[in-house]
């Protein structure tokens, strides 16, 4: 791919992908961006709702993200605002403890020719622990809990999230100053880049 494709071509190609074989729901790559985005949702994969509904982050875990952020809907979805590029693009399947990984074949094709087109990033969210893995590296802990627990480290440009799935919910019993502490600063920051 040329370093002369634009975001829109680019975007289109994603969009229109099928490198992954074998998706039970088949190819449907969800994601939204434009050159305009100020602030970066690096997620995991679409779930099997969002996939049905086409629209990344419709089901409860867009509503609690929502949450944190502070942002209603119309927000959300705004592409000058919010890029939303998951690790993978597709729904991967279920396993035994929920949602497969993201697929690998996404983050090595797509990954960096998408960031590259996002000149106006001003803050980086990123939610769970595959997104860690891309976005962090080496500079990650062991655990997601102690890289959130981090966060302060990589603020105001980058902030680690556990993901805001339902099936968390334990998590946010057992760390109840993530929500107290931690989301009113990432609510006033994305309020001074809305």
């Amino acid at each position: 791919m040329s370093e002369a494709t634009s975001l829109d071509d680019l975007l289109q190609d994603v969009r229109s992908c099928s490198i992954c074989s074998g998706l039970p729901l088949g190819p449907s790559p969800l994601l939204q961006a434009s050159k305009n985005s100020r602030i970066l949702i690096a997620g995991q994969a679409p779930g099997s709702k969002t996939h049905a509904k086409g629209r990344p982050f419709d089901d409860p875990s867009g509503k609690r993200l929502r949450k944190w952020l502070g942002v209603t809907e119309e927000q959300f979805y705004d592409p000058d605002l919010f890029a939303i590029i998951p690790m993978g693009f597709c729904f991967p399947g279920t396993g035994k403890g929920g949602d497969l990984p993201p697929r690998p074949e996404c983050a090595p094709q797509w990954r960096q020719p998408l960031l590259d087109r996002l000149p106006n990033l001003e803050l980086t969210l990123i939610l769970g622990q595959y997104a860690m893995d891309w976005h962090l590296g080496d500079t990650k802990s062991r655990t997601l809990t102690r890289t959130v627990e981090r966060w302060q480290e990589f603020w105001p440009g980058i902030l680690p999230l556990p993901h805001p799935s339902p099936r968390n919910i334990r998590w946010f019993k057992a760390n109840p100053w993530f929500e107290a502490d931690v989301v009113p600063i990432l609510q006033a920051r994305i309020a001074e880049l809305s």
